[in-house]
């Protein structure tokens, strides 16, 4: 198989029975990418044989290209089945095979699974779907288990909770790819939350609401329009038209977070994306957030990054230039 130069390709080999939404992730995301014109990312879906793969929703799935699709691949990502499975050994083989060549490997959900029967978690920290983390970790003992995380990044390793988790993992790395302003460009076009944190909890406990996240939709949306203003929870609760309690009760139950932690997040992650695709210096950039001073950002920023605004602009930049992007001496 050929592919245009400069695209990354990504095998996403699909489990059996696999799960068909953790299987439509990584297609849907990925080929939204688009740089300089052209595709960012090639999908190849792969099957340890060729033809009919069966479901977990009872249908069947015509997969047209085997495990050699793995040997051309930059990314290597097992789809999960969501239940328990015993992993193909030609699977295994290849996604050993993968990580011995230097090829980034990930799964989703119980994905994890056929990269700890290969050997790849022992030693690493992981993660996979909530209900099936007390049987990972007991059948592979060797591998330090994050039973409460979206998704873990460990060198050339990744790992992913169940379902939603993946849709976090795959705008990952697409950021760790091509930057954040293009991975929230993705997740706006394809209507899902900007990156979340990795180590952010899987939140098992906490029941989605019948509205399965619409009810703070707009106050979301006007919030993230109006970044650079110090917006508080009695903003945001009269937005909403509702009592800050209200308010503070169905976000969480809606994100994952409360009100002010998700701003916040948004406010870095807003941060990111100038540091990569402007010359800004640190003042304006930390204003245009909602982040007060550049001592501010520098402070968020080295605690989510570990690098200061300066160090992240010089590894993550999207732009040439001619000199030194100005900053402050709090960078």
């Amino acid at each position: 198989m050929t592919r245009p130069q400069g695209v990354r390709r990504v095998a996403v080999v699909a489990a059996s029975p696999v799960s068909m939404f953790n299987l439509a992730i990584p297609e849907l995301l990925f080929t939204k990418v688009e740089v300089d014109g052209g595709p960012g990312y090639e999908v190849v879906i792969c099957a340890p044989e060729p033809g009919p793969v069966p479901t977990t929703g009872g249908l069947d799935l015509h997969v047209r290209h085997g495990l050699d699709a793995v040997r051309e691949a930059d990314t290597v990502l097992v789809a999960g089945t969501g239940q328990r499975y015993v992993p193909d050994p030609r699977t295994v083989a290849a996604v050993r095979e993968a990580a011995g060549a230097g090829k980034r490997v990930a799964s989703i959900c119980s994905g994890a699974f056929a990269l700890a029967e290969a050997g790849l978690l022992d030693g690493r920290p992981v993660t996979t779907y909530w209900e099936l983390a007390e049987e990972l970790g007991k059948r592979y003992p060797a591998l330090d288990l994050k039973a409460d995380v979206l998704y873990v990044h460990d060198g050339q390793i990744m790992t992913s909770s169940g379902y939603a988790a993946g849709i976090d993992l795959c705008l990952h790395i697409i950021r760790t790819d091509y930057g954040a302003a293009v991975a929230n460009r993705v997740a706006r076009l394809a209507l899902v939350a900007p990156v979340r944190p990795g180590g952010q909890t899987q939140f098992t406990q906490t029941p989605l609401p019948p509205e399965r996240g619409t009810f703070c939709a707009d106050t979301r949306g006007w919030a993230m329009g109006n970044l650079d203003k110090p917006l508080t929870l009695t903003d945001l609760a009269r937005h909403a038209g509702v009592s800050v309690r209200t308010l503070t009760r169905r976000f969480h139950a809606e994100s994952g977070v409360s009100p002010l932690q998700w701003l916040l997040h948004q406010r870095i992650e807003r941060a990111k994306e100038l540091l990569e695709t402007t010359t800004l210096p640190m003042d304006r950039i930390a204003g245009a957030c909602g982040l007060g001073t550049a001592d501010s950002l520098r402070g968020h920023l080295v605690r989510r990054t570990g690098l200061t605004p300066s160090a992240y602009r010089a590894q993550f930049t999207r732009i040439g230039t001619t000199g030194s992007p100005e900053t402050s001496s709090a960078a």
